[in-house]
């Protein structure tokens, strides 16, 4: 291997690493519902603003999965599921993460204002904000309820799209702010009861290690049942329809299913399987906020068609 070749491969690590900050598989979905969010929403948009709207909100996205590496960079350490990360691992230093995550922090906020208006920015420097301090820095650290709290910061990504596109906050942008916001809980909680051990040993305080597993599952199907009204009940805004409604019913129902599944489990039976229904409700929870999007996005194009497939009744 030559001397040219060594220092390419090297250099293409480096990059690989600092876009591993970023967090990208968490920046996917929080990419794809601020995208549905913007495209969902009222009115027009230039192609090109459109995009660019979406990859500054991406930008303030991994600016804060970069501030949260630098600040939990201690705990990441000693979680078996985050050792690997650029900045516990030292492939990355800490105060490159933080600064990574604050000049983006700037950038992506001055661009979205910008490319489509300072409300946008506004609510995407919040959603930094609440992310990076309310949550890494003190939620996570403080309280159980950490998940419950803390799941706003995954809830504003569909409003910033939506405001992009529209301007203003409307009950649409409100019920995929609360879809998202109730999901949350139980799908992490869904992880912690497999993942329990290393939440431990990092001394964070979810509901697995202050309450005890029992506890947990009886909260993942108390927030599941909640959760199913706020799912079903976007199908009767603007942005809903046949297509989400019958998805929406048939996913809850499969949610509900495997939240009662893991209610019922005994934790002996969870080890002898090695948390099988668990991670299997943690999986479907992912297929479920996806899918729900995407049935949105469904929506939204039949629309802009004039393809309506029956009359539907607008209730909120």
């Amino acid at each position: 291997m030559t001397e040219t070749t060594m220092k390419t491969t090297s250099d293409q690590t480096d990059f690989g690493n600092y876009v591993s900050l970023l967090k990208p598989r968490v920046m996917s979905l929080v990419v794809f519902t601020a995208a549905v969010g913007l495209v969902v929403a009222p009115g027009s948009m230039n192609l090109v603003l459109a995009f660019a709207s979406v990859l500054f909100i991406a930008l303030g996205a991994g600016a804060s999965g970069s501030l949260n590496m630098w600040w939990d960079a201690d705990i990441d350490r000693i979680m078996k599921r985050t050792q690997d990360r650029p900045v516990p691992s030292g492939k990355v230093s800490a105060n490159n993460a933080m600064l990574v995550g604050l000049w983006m922090s700037v950038i992506s906020i001055g661009m979205l204002g910008l490319a489509s208006n300072w409300l946008a920015a506004a609510l995407l420097a919040f959603t930094i904000f609440f992310y990076a301090v309310i949550y890494s820095m003190w939620l996570k650290r403080s309280t159980p309820q950490n998940i419950v709290i803390g799941g706003a910061a995954g809830a504003f990504p569909p409003m910033v799209g939506w405001v992009a596109a529209s301007g203003s906050i409307s009950i649409e942008a409100v019920g995929m702010f609360m879809l998202i916001f109730m999901w949350t809980p139980p799908h992490f909680w869904a992880l912690a009861l497999f993942m329990n051990e290393d939440y431990s040993k990092a001394g964070i305080p979810m509901l697995t290690v202050t309450h005890g597993k029992r506890s947990t599952r009886n909260h993942i199907l108390i927030y599941t049942i909640l959760l199913t009204p706020f799912s079903i009940g976007l199908a009767f805004t603007a942005i809903g329809g046949p297509i989400y409604f019958f998805l929406s019913i048939v996913l809850s129902l499969m949610f509900l299913i495997g939240a009662r599944k893991v209610f019922l489990r005994s934790e002996d039976g969870a080890i002898e399987d090695n948390y099988l229904e668990e991670r299997k409700l943690f999986k479907l929870s992912l297929f479920y906020l996806f899918l729900l999007f995407a049935a949105l996005l469904a929506e939204a194009s039949l629309k802009s068609f004039d393809l309506n497939l029956m009359a539907w009744p607008q209730v909120f």
